[in-house]
């Protein structure tokens, strides 16, 4: 397996948390357990600091009403412009369609045909819950539920409530889409998942799981099918 010593803790994990959930319901980012420095709002004019310009971060990161729940804008100005997606130059002897994930710098990619890769900005585990290794998609979840593991809840009471589940939607930590990682047929707990948590990405904040941006993520699911190859690199 890939889980750390602190697998105890991280077993049926999903203690990813969002800021500001936009009805209020719940708060993602209430139910972790360190608290991540947010990046701040960046000084955006007409171009950002990575080549792309502002309304182009805005369209990419735009609202997705036609979603079973409609997906509102990211606020881009708490997101540092290296996490914008884009296609990047990325040597690698792993073949076309892996996804790659750098924990040590908060990036995913995916690798693409001519030594590219479409590059992702992330938020990876937390000191304590971070692994790696090899793994594959062995399904993928649309607005998965979500239950929060009795750990968690023996910390965090408030959690309680979702004991039997909490039905998918926008406060849902899982978010609008998952891929959820295996090793020789057997769940590892793990996941790739959508945050609309502007701040997190860029930032340790979760029990090992990695999160993008949900317009990336949707991005990703859709090139993503079952059994992709999924390497985790050291932190």
């Amino acid at each position: 397996m890939i889980i750390d010593d602190s697998k105890a803790d991280a077993r049926k994990m999903h203690e990813i948390a969002l800021l500001g959930s936009p009805t209020g319901l719940l708060s993602r980012r209430s139910f972790l357990t360190g608290s991540a420095a947010g990046l701040g709002a960046l000084a955006l004019g007409g171009c950002t600091t990575d080549g792309m310009s502002l309304a182009e971060a805005q369209k990419l990161y735009g609202p997705v009403p036609e979603e079973k729940f409609p997906i509102p804008a990211i606020d881009i100005t708490h997101v540092d412009p290296k996490y914008f997606r884009r296609t990047v130059a990325y040597n690698t002897k792993e073949a076309p369609g892996t996804i790659i994930v750098d924990p040590a710098n908060y990036y995913v990619y995916r690798v693409e045909d001519g030594g590219n890769a479409t590059r992702y900005g992330a938020n990876v585990g937390r000191d304590g819950f971070r692994w790696n290794g090899d793994a594959y998609v062995g399904r993928k979840s649309e607005w998965a539920t979500w239950t929060p593991p009795k750990e968690m809840i023996k910390r965090q009471p408030e959690a309680a409530k979702y004991a039997r589940g909490m039905p998918g939607g926008l406060d849902n930590p899982l978010g609008a889409r998952t891929l959820h990682l295996y090793q020789n047929g057997a769940y590892t707990l793990y996941t790739i998942y959508a945050s609309l948590d502007a701040e997190s990405i860029g930032n340790g904040i979760t029990s090992g799981c990695i999160g993008l941006l949900t317009q990336d993520m949707i991005h990703l699911y859709n090139q993503t099918p079952v059994k992709t190859k999924v390497v985790v690199l050291p932190a």
